[in-house]
């Protein structure tokens, strides 16, 4: 695979993560993400056509050809196999191992990363319930649903967090709220939409914004 730099390989994930099937993304939404300036992002652009990484024209948006996609998807997955070493072997919480792991994803070897993927025995999911690409660029999927749309009393298992910021896993952290958690809503209250859960057998209030954030699978 060609090499890439830094800014490169952060523009061509951010693009991967914004762009839809049906719309291509924005200068503007690109830029907001990546907090660059626009004349920054169209000539990032020009760069990343060049290497035939993104259709781009001008004022009609962007959005990558398949050797971007695949790209892409390989930074993904070394991203996420990075999240899940630092979280299972090194024990860093699910809140500081973003932070590293956007460090040594940009260490490319393939060989590296497919050892690294045998090593933990070729995990699916990450540390937040991200799945992690295959060597294909494939990935697991499965209907899941936010915690607000879980009938009560009805048993799940905590499977991803949409919001992977800082903050929020902190706070999931001290209430002690993981992937894999078996979780049941009691209640729900009508006045603020919190919900009264019971999480392995403890029972909790959170509110309807973490609740929304929290997406669990049946059984």
């Amino acid at each position: 695979m060609l090499n890439f730099s830094t800014s490169e390989e952060n523009y061509l994930k951010t693009i991967f993560h914004l762009q839809t099937n049906d719309e291509n993304v924005s200068t503007n939404e690109l830029a907001e993400r990546l907090q660059a300036k626009p004349a920054s992002i169209t000539d990032m652009m020009k760069k990343l056509k060049a290497r035939k990484l993104v259709n781009y024209q001008p004022y009609q948006g962007f959005r990558l050809t398949p050797e971007g996609k695949k790209v892409a998807l390989s930074i993904i997955r070394r991203h996420r196999l990075w999240e899940f070493f630092l979280a299972e072997k090194l024990k860093f919480s699910w809140d500081e191992v973003h932070e590293v792991a956007e460090q040594l994803e940009h260490v490319s070897s393939k060989k590296l990363i497919d050892k690294l993927d045998e090593y933990l025995d070729r995990p699916k999911f990450d540390p937040h319930g991200d799945p992690i690409p295959d060597t294909n660029g494939k990935m697991e999927t499965g209907k899941q649903i936010s915690l607000q749309e879980l009938p009560l009393n009805k048993a799940a298992r905590i499977c991803f967090i949409a919001n992977q910021s800082g903050s929020l896993l902190e706070h999931l952290n001290e209430k002690k709220i993981n992937i894999g958690a078996s979780i049941v809503v009691k209640r729900k209250f009508s006045y603020d939409d919190s919900l009264e859960i019971k999480l392995d057998n403890k029972l909790l209030t959170i509110s309807d914004q973490l609740a929304k954030n929290i997406f669990v699978k049946h059984g």
